[in-house]
């Protein structure tokens, strides 16, 4: 039986650097975790086994960690970039890279006599992450986060819904909202030509219009909320033309008091971590076509 190979790539995966920069007195973290994929003239090494063309995943891993002491960690974004560029320009059978970026956050020890100047703490809310693709020609630079956990204790709502044979749940009027949120968003800039956004200055204000999205928004269902949150982005934030969000439902119900004599108005609740309620969605602006994943665990 006759076969031919398929699309493939290699690289290495999970490099964790932390770079320290040392402003004085004040030091300054940047916590990544950089996984490297390459992709190209790569038929002989699957074929024959020749390595002729090959940049060895050990040289990659070398690569990250040199490049966090050559040029700095200003952004997730910006590294990877660096990096990206690099591999393809450097190394003639590799046509394509791609570089994805986990960053974790820390924040100051505010502890009376140390100012704050060398002493942190690991931030216990989302991860920063990024995905930097390259192929000698254009960008595509998608930013996100997930384990963004957010929570309404009332405006919302959920009934009207379709009622058959199974239905047990009960409508609600007055309900706690809460979901995990993962969210990604592709960057509009894709050539060398453009000037780049400030990659930092970007995450930090579309998380905000995010959450203030989620806050503000009295909602009749998780799919509404997310299109408010998706919709506020692309308003405020022209550097943006695609928001991919997966929000799990991470249900609460009201415990039943009535056996102990005991009235429950919206007051105790079980938190149910599963099964939940997955709603997935895509926001665009107009005229641009939806590039992210679906499954925004493969991004």
């Amino acid at each position: 039986m006759a076969t031919m190979l398929g699309p493939n790539q290699y690289g290495k995966a999970e490099n964790r650097v932390v770079k320290i920069t040392r402003d004085g007195a004040t030091h300054h973290v940047r916590d990544l975790n950089v996984s490297v994929s390459l992709s190209g003239d790569m038929d002989d090494v699957h074929y024959s086994g020749s390595n002729a063309h090959v940049l060895p995943t050990d040289t990659t891993k070398n690569t990250v960690y040199a490049f966090a002491k050559q040029h700095g960690v200003d952004s997730a974004e910006q590294f990877g970039i660096h990096l990206a560029r690099h591999f393809v320009t450097s190394q003639e059978p590799i046509h394509r890279a791609r570089i994805r970026i986990e960053e974790y956050a820390w924040e100051r020890v505010d502890a009376p006599g140390s100012e704050g100047a060398h002493s942190f703490v690991r931030k216990g809310q989302e991860t920063r992450l990024t995905q930097v693709t390259y192929d000698g020609a254009s960008w595509e630079v998608v930013s996100g986060l997930k384990d963004l956990v957010v929570m309404n204790s009332t405006d919302s709502e959920f009934w009207g819904y379709v009622k058959d044979a199974y239905t047990t749940l009960k409508e609600a009027y007055d309900r706690i909202l809460a979901t995990e949120v993962s969210a990604r968003w592709r960057h509009n800039w894709t050539d060398d030509a453009r000037d780049m956004p400030d990659w930092d200055a970007s995450y930090e204000e579309t998380r905000r219009h995010l959450l203030h999205a989620f806050a503000e928004t009295y909602s009749l269902s998780l799919q509404q909320t997310l299109y408010q949150m998706g919709t506020r982005i692309i308003e405020n934030r022209p550097e943006i033309d695609e928001v991919r969000f997966a929000l799990p439902n991470k249900h609460h119900f009201l415990v039943d008091l009535e056996p102990f004599g005991l009235k429950n108005d919206n007051e105790v609740y079980y938190a149910a971590d599963r099964p939940y309620g997955l709603i997935e969605g895509t926001v665009l602006r107009d005229g641009c076509e939806a590039r992210i994943p679906a499954d925004l665990t493969h991004l």
